[in-house]
Protein backbone atom coordinates (compact mmCIF):
# COMPACT_ATOMS: atom_id res chain seq x y z
CA UNK A 1 0.00 0.00 0.00
CA UNK A 2 1.25 3.46 -0.83
CA UNK A 3 0.46 6.83 -2.31
CA UNK A 4 0.87 8.38 -5.71
CA UNK A 5 3.53 10.95 -4.90
CA UNK A 6 4.47 12.50 -1.57
CA UNK A 7 5.34 16.16 -2.24
CA UNK A 8 2.03 17.80 -1.43
CA UNK A 9 2.18 21.07 0.52
CA UNK A 10 -1.41 20.60 1.68
CA UNK A 11 -0.42 17.40 3.51
CA UNK A 12 1.63 19.50 5.92
CA UNK A 13 -0.31 19.71 9.13
CA UNK A 14 -2.82 17.17 7.77
CA UNK A 15 -0.59 14.09 7.45
CA UNK A 16 2.94 15.38 7.93
CA UNK A 17 3.53 16.87 11.39
CA UNK A 18 3.80 20.62 11.48
CA UNK A 19 7.42 21.69 11.29
CA UNK A 20 8.64 18.51 9.61
CA UNK A 21 11.33 19.55 7.09
CA UNK A 22 10.34 18.88 3.50
CA UNK A 23 13.45 16.75 2.99
CA UNK A 24 12.12 14.40 5.71
CA UNK A 25 8.68 13.89 4.19
CA UNK A 26 9.53 10.79 2.16
CA UNK A 27 11.20 9.20 5.17
CA UNK A 28 8.12 9.96 7.27
CA UNK A 29 5.87 8.35 4.66
CA UNK A 30 8.18 5.32 4.56
CA UNK A 31 7.76 4.93 8.33
CA UNK A 32 4.08 4.17 7.68
CA UNK A 33 3.92 2.59 4.22
CA UNK A 34 6.13 0.22 2.24
CA UNK A 35 5.91 1.77 -1.24
CA UNK A 36 5.30 4.98 -3.14
CA UNK A 37 4.55 5.79 -6.75
CA UNK A 38 6.85 8.42 -8.25
CA UNK A 39 4.72 10.89 -10.23
CA UNK A 40 7.29 13.46 -11.26
CA UNK A 41 8.89 11.12 -13.80
CA UNK A 42 5.67 11.37 -15.84
CA UNK A 43 6.22 15.08 -16.42
CA UNK A 44 9.98 15.39 -16.87
CA UNK A 45 13.26 13.53 -16.69
CA UNK A 46 14.68 13.17 -13.21
CA UNK A 47 18.36 13.30 -12.16
CA UNK A 48 20.69 10.74 -10.59
CA UNK A 49 21.23 12.91 -7.50
CA UNK A 50 17.47 13.11 -6.98
CA UNK A 51 17.11 9.33 -7.15
CA UNK A 52 20.05 8.93 -4.76
CA UNK A 53 18.22 11.17 -2.32
CA UNK A 54 15.01 9.16 -2.59
CA UNK A 55 16.77 5.89 -1.97
CA UNK A 56 18.71 7.21 1.01
CA UNK A 57 15.43 8.32 2.62
CA UNK A 58 13.80 4.88 2.79
CA UNK A 59 14.58 1.60 4.55
CA UNK A 60 15.69 -1.62 2.88
CA UNK A 61 12.76 -3.40 1.28
CA UNK A 62 10.93 -0.22 0.32
CA UNK A 63 9.61 -0.13 -3.26
CA UNK A 64 9.45 2.74 -5.73
CA UNK A 65 6.93 2.33 -8.53
CA UNK A 66 7.77 4.77 -11.31
CA UNK A 67 5.36 6.47 -13.68
CA UNK A 68 6.52 6.33 -17.29
CA UNK A 69 7.16 9.44 -19.36
CA UNK A 70 4.10 11.18 -20.80
CA UNK A 71 6.29 12.15 -23.77
CA UNK A 72 6.21 8.47 -24.70
CA UNK A 73 2.57 7.79 -23.80
CA UNK A 74 0.75 11.02 -24.60
CA UNK A 75 2.84 12.73 -27.27
CA UNK A 76 4.43 9.85 -29.14
CA UNK A 77 1.53 7.53 -28.26
CA UNK A 78 3.93 4.58 -27.89
CA UNK A 79 5.50 5.14 -31.32
CA UNK A 80 9.12 6.17 -32.10
CA UNK A 81 9.85 5.56 -28.46
CA UNK A 82 13.39 4.18 -28.66
CA UNK A 83 15.47 7.28 -27.85
CA UNK A 84 12.96 8.73 -25.33
CA UNK A 85 12.82 5.38 -23.54
CA UNK A 86 16.62 5.34 -23.32
CA UNK A 87 16.61 8.90 -21.95
CA UNK A 88 13.93 7.99 -19.41
CA UNK A 89 15.91 5.01 -18.14
CA UNK A 90 19.25 6.88 -18.10
CA UNK A 91 17.92 9.90 -16.20
CA UNK A 92 18.67 8.40 -12.78
CA UNK A 93 16.16 5.60 -12.27
CA UNK A 94 18.87 2.95 -12.28
CA UNK A 95 20.21 4.47 -9.05
CA UNK A 96 17.13 3.06 -7.33
CA UNK A 97 18.58 -0.41 -7.90
CA UNK A 98 16.86 -3.10 -5.84
CA UNK A 99 14.19 -0.64 -4.65
CA UNK A 100 12.89 -0.15 -8.21
CA UNK A 101 9.44 -1.66 -8.57
CA UNK A 102 6.91 -1.66 -11.42
CA UNK A 103 6.82 0.95 -14.16
CA UNK A 104 3.37 2.42 -14.75
CA UNK A 105 2.40 3.53 -18.26
CA UNK A 106 -0.70 5.72 -18.15
CA UNK A 107 -2.34 6.12 -21.55
CA UNK A 108 -4.41 9.11 -22.70
CA UNK A 109 -8.19 8.80 -23.19
CA UNK A 110 -7.81 9.39 -26.94
CA UNK A 111 -5.56 6.35 -27.45
CA UNK A 112 -7.50 3.22 -28.49
CA UNK A 113 -6.04 -0.26 -28.48
CA UNK A 114 -3.88 -1.11 -31.47
CA UNK A 115 -2.33 -4.57 -31.45
CA UNK A 116 0.82 -3.82 -33.42
CA UNK A 117 1.63 -0.61 -31.54
CA UNK A 118 1.02 -2.34 -28.20
CA UNK A 119 3.09 -5.37 -29.08
CA UNK A 120 6.02 -3.36 -30.41
CA UNK A 121 6.27 -1.17 -27.32
CA UNK A 122 5.81 -3.78 -24.63
CA UNK A 123 8.07 -6.30 -26.34
CA UNK A 124 10.80 -3.64 -26.26
CA UNK A 125 10.63 -2.41 -22.64
CA UNK A 126 13.27 -3.88 -20.30
CA UNK A 127 12.21 -6.76 -18.10
CA UNK A 128 15.10 -6.61 -15.64
CA UNK A 129 17.56 -3.99 -14.44
CA UNK A 130 20.40 -5.38 -16.53
CA UNK A 131 18.27 -4.87 -19.65
CA UNK A 132 17.40 -1.36 -18.45
CA UNK A 133 21.13 -0.62 -18.24
CA UNK A 134 21.54 -1.66 -21.85
CA UNK A 135 18.65 0.57 -22.89
CA UNK A 136 20.07 3.50 -20.90
CA UNK A 137 23.31 3.39 -22.86
CA UNK A 138 21.33 4.41 -25.97
CA UNK A 139 20.50 7.85 -24.52
CA UNK A 140 21.02 11.06 -26.48
CA UNK A 141 22.14 14.59 -25.59
CA UNK A 142 19.20 15.21 -23.26
CA UNK A 143 20.94 13.22 -20.54
CA UNK A 144 24.55 13.44 -21.71
CA UNK A 145 26.74 14.50 -18.80
CA UNK A 146 24.26 13.43 -16.16
CA UNK A 147 23.26 9.93 -17.22
CA UNK A 148 23.21 7.05 -14.75
CA UNK A 149 24.03 3.90 -16.68
CA UNK A 150 24.55 1.31 -13.96
CA UNK A 151 22.52 0.21 -10.96
CA UNK A 152 24.26 -0.04 -7.57
CA UNK A 153 22.61 -3.41 -6.90
CA UNK A 154 19.75 -5.63 -7.99
CA UNK A 155 20.95 -6.10 -11.57
CA UNK A 156 19.08 -9.42 -11.80
CA UNK A 157 15.87 -7.92 -10.38
CA UNK A 158 12.82 -8.13 -12.61
CA UNK A 159 11.07 -4.99 -13.84
CA UNK A 160 7.33 -5.33 -14.09
CA UNK A 161 5.12 -3.16 -16.29
CA UNK A 162 1.54 -2.00 -15.78
CA UNK A 163 -0.72 0.01 -18.07
CA UNK A 164 -3.52 2.34 -16.99
CA UNK A 165 -5.96 2.70 -19.88
CA UNK A 166 -8.65 5.31 -20.41
CA UNK A 167 -10.22 4.14 -23.68
CA UNK A 168 -12.83 1.38 -23.48
CA UNK A 169 -11.31 -0.57 -26.40
CA UNK A 170 -8.52 -1.71 -24.08
CA UNK A 171 -11.03 -3.76 -22.09
CA UNK A 172 -12.12 -5.85 -25.08
CA UNK A 173 -11.04 -9.47 -25.36
CA UNK A 174 -8.33 -8.88 -27.99
CA UNK A 175 -6.65 -6.21 -25.88
CA UNK A 176 -6.79 -8.28 -22.69
CA UNK A 177 -5.36 -11.26 -24.56
CA UNK A 178 -2.51 -9.13 -25.87
CA UNK A 179 -1.66 -7.76 -22.42
CA UNK A 180 -1.72 -11.30 -21.04
CA UNK A 181 0.63 -12.53 -23.76
CA UNK A 182 2.94 -9.56 -23.16
CA UNK A 183 2.90 -10.03 -19.35
CA UNK A 184 1.65 -6.49 -18.70
CA UNK A 185 -0.75 -5.78 -15.84
CA UNK A 186 -3.97 -3.96 -16.58
CA UNK A 187 -4.36 -1.35 -13.85
CA UNK A 188 -7.58 -1.40 -11.85
CA UNK A 189 -8.16 2.36 -11.70
CA UNK A 190 -10.97 3.85 -9.63
CA UNK A 191 -11.64 7.27 -11.16
CA UNK A 192 -15.03 8.20 -9.68
CA UNK A 193 -16.67 6.82 -12.83
CA UNK A 194 -14.81 9.06 -15.28
CA UNK A 195 -12.80 6.31 -16.99
CA UNK A 196 -13.36 2.54 -17.43
CA UNK A 197 -12.72 0.33 -14.41
CA UNK A 198 -11.85 -3.32 -14.85
CA UNK A 199 -10.72 -6.02 -12.45
CA UNK A 200 -9.44 -8.22 -15.28
CA UNK A 201 -6.13 -9.89 -14.44
CA UNK A 202 -3.57 -10.10 -17.23
CA UNK A 203 -0.46 -11.14 -15.29
CA UNK A 204 0.67 -12.52 -11.94
CA UNK A 205 0.62 -9.20 -10.12
CA UNK A 206 -2.10 -6.64 -9.60
CA UNK A 207 -1.68 -2.87 -9.81
CA UNK A 208 -4.40 -0.65 -8.34
CA UNK A 209 -4.74 3.14 -8.50
CA UNK A 210 -7.39 4.71 -6.28
CA UNK A 211 -8.07 8.26 -7.48
CA UNK A 212 -11.29 8.66 -5.48
CA UNK A 213 -14.60 6.79 -5.50
CA UNK A 214 -16.96 9.78 -5.69
CA UNK A 215 -14.78 12.83 -6.42
CA UNK A 216 -11.67 12.51 -8.58
CA UNK A 217 -8.48 13.13 -6.56
CA UNK A 218 -10.56 14.51 -3.71
CA UNK A 219 -12.89 12.11 -1.90
CA UNK A 220 -12.00 10.08 1.17
CA UNK A 221 -12.69 6.36 0.91
CA UNK A 222 -15.45 5.15 3.22
CA UNK A 223 -14.97 2.10 5.39
CA UNK A 224 -17.24 -0.08 3.24
CA UNK A 225 -15.35 0.94 0.08
CA UNK A 226 -12.02 0.01 1.62
CA UNK A 227 -13.53 -3.26 2.85
CA UNK A 228 -14.46 -4.15 -0.74
CA UNK A 229 -10.91 -3.44 -1.90
CA UNK A 230 -9.48 -5.41 1.00
CA UNK A 231 -11.57 -8.43 -0.04
CA UNK A 232 -10.27 -8.23 -3.61
CA UNK A 233 -6.68 -7.85 -2.44
CA UNK A 234 -6.92 -10.84 -0.10
CA UNK A 235 -8.31 -12.92 -2.96
CA UNK A 236 -5.43 -11.92 -5.24
CA UNK A 237 -2.74 -12.50 -2.63
CA UNK A 238 -4.31 -15.84 -1.64
CA UNK A 239 -3.69 -16.92 -5.24
CA UNK A 240 0.00 -16.13 -4.70
CA UNK A 241 0.07 -12.81 -6.54
CA UNK A 242 1.76 -9.57 -5.51
CA UNK A 243 -0.46 -6.52 -5.25
CA UNK A 244 0.56 -2.86 -5.51
CA UNK A 245 -2.00 -0.26 -4.42
CA UNK A 246 -1.54 3.50 -4.75
CA UNK A 247 -3.93 6.17 -3.49
CA UNK A 248 -4.13 9.33 -5.59
CA UNK A 249 -6.91 11.12 -3.67
CA UNK A 250 -4.43 13.65 -2.37
CA UNK A 251 -6.87 16.32 -1.15
CA UNK A 252 -6.55 17.08 2.57
CA UNK A 253 -4.10 14.23 3.07
CA UNK A 254 -6.71 11.55 2.35
CA UNK A 255 -4.30 9.41 0.31
CA UNK A 256 -1.78 8.40 3.01
CA UNK A 257 -4.44 7.98 5.68
CA UNK A 258 -6.58 5.83 3.37
CA UNK A 259 -3.53 3.74 2.45
CA UNK A 260 -2.82 3.13 6.13
CA UNK A 261 -6.47 2.22 6.73
CA UNK A 262 -6.51 -0.24 3.81
CA UNK A 263 -3.20 -1.70 4.96
CA UNK A 264 -4.77 -2.42 8.34
CA UNK A 265 -7.91 -3.85 6.73
CA UNK A 266 -5.92 -6.25 4.59
CA UNK A 267 -3.80 -7.27 7.56
CA UNK A 268 -0.44 -6.04 6.27
CA UNK A 269 2.21 -4.97 8.77
CA UNK A 270 1.89 -1.25 9.49
CA UNK A 271 5.43 -0.43 8.39
CA UNK A 272 8.70 -2.05 7.54
CA UNK A 273 10.12 -1.14 10.93
CA UNK A 274 7.06 -2.45 12.82
CA UNK A 275 5.52 0.93 13.58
Amino acid sequence: MGTSGWLYPHWRGEFYPRGLPQKRELAYLADHLSTVEVNGTFYSLTRPSTCDGWRSSVPDGFTFAVKGSRFITHMLKLRNFERPLANFLSSGLLRLGSTLGPILWQLPPQLPFDLERTRRFFEAVPRDIAAAERWARRHDSRTTGRAALRAPDGRDRSIRHAVEVRHASWLEDAALAALTALDVALVAADTAGKYPLSFARTTTFAYVRLHGATALYASRYEDHELADWATRIRRWTAAGDDVYVYFDNDARGHAPRDAIRLQAAVGSPPGLDGR
